[in-house]
């Protein structure tokens, strides 16, 4: 006797089927929503680079958490830009600073809601590097610079601390400076934070899909670039030995950036760790989806769910993503 013909097919026929046998489904918990707070404004002021997204006044954080929370959608993660920068980033560890204020409304506002804070100094700084510079050792050249690793993680042991004391349930190392989450996880514990968790930007790319961002954020290097501290676009392995680092110094999550040039790197990092695994959809992958669709090019809301569905199907629990509000109106919540 025979088999019986196969027809995958059939599973197919109707959209009751398809949703019943569906193997990645997304949800408006799944996303984190990155917003960016700017301390010199007293409106929105929308971002050119990225359509549908603006720099926020702090006024407007209590009103945001709520909406957000009505879209179904359960965290945030907070970017700062303050009135004024200096080469160490000092305004990253002012109390009065926008992500902490933006924190505390938004804590009050949704207790409930996951507020998320990005710990990095190149927000604050007027050189745009993600670390403290200083002359290179031996160097008699001018502006022979390099990043002081340990300066920087020291710096970034209290913002994360400071960010912790303003309410923030997760705070969010994004430099890849070497040991910074061992401190962290350091500083947290000493000042009674155990139970703030921290998401680690392990594996983070040195990518050309960053530029939008740095519009938002104000933050493009003035010189040089980020090449010697995140990482090369060539390297997988890397990826595991930097993800496996992080784990041993404490971090509690993990996450992948960017995502959609690296969805074979999310697959290998999710088999090697049972960490909760994020994957950041970045400023250029948010933008240039937009531009295609402005251009009729593709169909902006199907190519949204499908690049999202991808990056869940890599691996990923959650993904960061400018379309987390978008996609959880379609997904009806």
């Amino acid at each position: 006797m025979g088999f019986p013909t196969i027809r995958p097919r059939r599973l197919r026929a109707t959209p009751e089927l398809r949703a019943l046998v569906r193997e990645t489904n997304l949800s408006p918990g799944d996303f984190v929503y990155p917003m960016f707070f700017n301390a010199a404004l007293d409106a929105p002021r929308p971002i050119g680079s990225m359509p549908g997204i603006d720099q926020q006044p702090v006024s407007a954080a209590r009103e945001l958490a709520k909406a957000i929370k009505a879209r179904g959608v359960g965290s945030v993660i907070l970017f700062g830009l303050p009135k004024t920068k200096d080469d160490r980033g000092s305004t990253g560890l002012d109390p009065d600073g926008p992500v902490p204020r933006a924190i505390a409304e938004m804590k009050s506002a949704v207790p409930e809601l996951v507020v998320m804070a990005d710990v990095c100094v190149d927000e604050y700084t007027d050189h745009g590097h993600c670390g403290i510079l200083r002359q290179r050792p031996g160097s008699k050249k001018e502006n022979d610079w390099e990043v002081d690793n340990d300066a920087t993680v020291e710096v970034l042991a209290k913002m994360g601390v400071l960010f912790a004391k303003a309410g923030a349930d997760v705070v969010a190392p994004s430099d890849m400076m070497d040991g910074r989450v061992a401190a962290m996880r350091a500083a947290l514990d000493a000042e009674g934070f155990q139970n703030t968790s921290l998401l680690s930007y392990a594996v983070k790319y040195a990518s050309a899909f960053y530029g939008p961002f740095r519009e938002a954020a104000d933050c493009a290097p003035k010189f040089g670039d980020r090449a010697g501290y995140q990482m090369d676009p060539a390297n997988g392995r890397e990826a595991l030995r930097e993800a496996a680092l992080d784990e041993a110094e404490g971090a509690d999550m993990l996450m992948v950036k960017p995502a959609l040039s690296y969805l074979d790197v999310i697959k290998d990092v999710r088999a090697h760790s049972n960490l909760p695994l994020g994957a950041y959809n970045v400023s250029g992958e948010y933008s240039m989806l937009h531009a295609a669709a402005d251009r009729g090019m593709i169909d902006r809301d199907r190519a949204m769910m499908e690049v999202l569905t991808s990056i869940r199907r890599a691996g990923a629990d959650f993904i960061l993503t400018y379309h987390a509000l978008a996609a959880a109106e379609l997904l009806g919540a």
